[in-house]
């Protein structure tokens, strides 16, 4: 495993991050042990979370991620050696203050993390997505305020537009508060405009870290997916209507090609593509099995050929 500065900042952090979305919904306890010790055994120490997760889900409350990467933490003792990130943003508690980027929801929905994830300091804090009723000022001031504190080192944005970024990185430099040093788009050779559009020369030219979430687009890179079958997921309807077209299958089928002459898996040479720019600092992995992380896993330490990079850019080609 390959580790990667946090944009300009000094923190050093493995070339594939572990989401733990399906923590406590798709994978239950134990099986989210066993990914995180099989995540650990293999060099990572970034792992990614949020409050929210998963409280889409019937029954669950939210914060059952966290809750369940903090009792992995305390059971291993290795606090220290792991790069914890969690985001704030969407509704954690009834009532109007219940969500946002506000200080009073910022500053209770900090304490709450912490208090889940049972440490002292979050070392990567992110806003969710952004909040387009506060004002930019009072978030940053917010989030400063949680860093001189010493509650969180590090502080990162997911889901924003170029603009509000920029607008964010100009007001953290003129207030001479704490900036968005990463950024968590969604971004992959199925979705590409999103991000190169404005935001990919943004972070080029500022330093921002790039991890990119659904990096294999909810499982359609993975070649599981053809024209004539769906697997079963709770994803399939998503990823039928955003994908299933024939751009996309293009795409998958230059993948495998690709897959095949290096002799790995479509999954390992998506992401490939992304650990092969440059500007992409970890993408985010997510696995409901040991099995299923250790695919994502063979892709660390591969780069792709300009040739290959050449194959795949232009079967995704956007306009």
């Amino acid at each position: 495993m390959n580790y990667n500065r946090l944009g300009r900042t000094g923190l050093k952090v493995s070339e594939l991050c572990l989401g733990t979305m399906q923590f406590g919904w798709t994978a239950d306890e134990p099986t989210a042990f066993a990914i995180m010790d099989a995540f650990v055994e293999a060099g990572g120490n970034f792992i990614d979370s949020a409050d929210v997760y998963s409280r889409w889900a019937p029954g669950n409350p939210g914060g059952v991620s966290e809750e369940i990467i903090g009792r992995w933490l305390k059971a291993r003792g290795n606090r220290r050696q792991i790069v914890v990130a969690t985001k704030a943003r969407g509704r954690m508690w009834d009532g109007p203050n219940g969500e946002g980027l506000s200080r009073a929801h910022l500053t209770r929905a900090c304490e709450d993390s912490l208090r889940r994830l049972d440490t002292d300091t979050i070392d990567l804090y992110q806003t969710h997505f952004y909040d387009a009723e506060t004002p930019i000022d009072e978030t940053l001031r917010a989030l400063d305020d949680l860093v001189q504190t010493g509650k969180v080192r590090y502080i990162g944005c997911s889901n924003y537009p170029a603009w509000r970024l920029t607008k964010a990185l100009w007001t953290s430099d003129k207030l001479r508060l704490a900036r968005y040093d990463s950024l968590q788009p969604h971004y992959n050779l199925a979705n590409r405009a999103e991000f190169e559009r404005e935001l990919k020369p943004l972070c080029e030219e500022e330093g921002i870290g790039v991890i990119p979430y659904s990096p294999l687009a909810g499982g359609f890179l993975t070649g599981k997916y053809t024209r004539d079958s769906v697997p079963a997921s709770s994803r399939a309807d998503g990823i039928q209507k955003r994908y299933y077209n024939e751009h996309g299958f293009a795409i998958v089928g230059k993948l495998a090609a690709v897959a095949q002459g290096r002799g790995l898996t479509p999954s390992q040479v998506a992401l490939a593509w992304l650990l092969s720019q440059p500007v992409i600092t970890a993408p985010i992995v997510g696995a409901n099995s040991v099995e299923q992380l250790q695919e994502s896993l063979g892709a660390a330490g591969v780069r792709l050929s300009t040739e290959e990079m050449d194959v795949l850019s232009k079967a995704s080609a956007w306009e």
